[in-house]
């Protein structure tokens, strides 16, 4: 299977989604892309004019083995690797070259998967009102109390590593409880 990826081929399930898929636009020129993007949302928030300055400005990039953009830096960094120059990073091209193919864009659909933080707490866990006041009997831990991006684990912390700031926001919440209803 990994040498059936070797070559230009747009691969079978891409290719499925460039067919089938609801949320994506397949056109082979920018201005109909952009316009089939925008009507496929229903408005006109995706102007023409900055699409084409930002592709034209990443294709220059392209271009310039010694460019600052860092996505490219280590696309071609990892096609210094054999096996990642054959069957896995494609070499850096620009976008409006029209012997490469279609262009495609994908709508996005945009969700969230961690608050990292939802409510204002105090360092007891009491969670605050308007004007900063605790909101009495109300306590938060763990995510919903904030402890996540730039806490206790710092702001890359992902997944896993949110125990130890829900053990330990929890406890300090509980203790004040505690404390309260004595």
């Amino acid at each position: 299977m990994t040498l059936s990826r070797a070559g230009k081929a747009v691969q079978a399930p891409v290719q499925a989604f460039m067919n089938q898929g609801g949320d994506f636009m397949v056109r082979n020129n920018l201005r109909d892309l952009v316009t089939g993007m925008n009507d496929l949302i229903g408005n006109d928030l995706v102007d023409y004019a900055t699409v084409e300055q930002e592709v034209q400005d990443r294709d220059l990039q392209t271009r310039n083995v010694a460019g600052k953009d860092p996505q490219l830096a280590v696309i071609r960094n990892a096609r210094n690797i054999l096996s990642e120059r054959l069957v896995r990073v494609a070499k850096p091209a620009p976008i409006l070259r029209p012997a490469d193919g279609p262009l495609i864009a994908v709508k996005l659909n945009i969700l969230t998967r961690k608050s990292l933080g939802g409510l204002e707490t105090d360092l007891q866990g009491r969670v605050l009102g308007q004007g900063g006041q605790p909101m009495p009997g109300l306590y938060a831990a763990g995510e919903v109390a904030g402890f996540g991006g730039g806490g206790l684990h710092g702001y890359r912390s992902l997944e896993g590593s949110f125990l130890g700031g829900c053990i330990f926001s929890g406890r300090i919440a509980g203790r004040a409880i505690a404390e309260a209803v004595r």
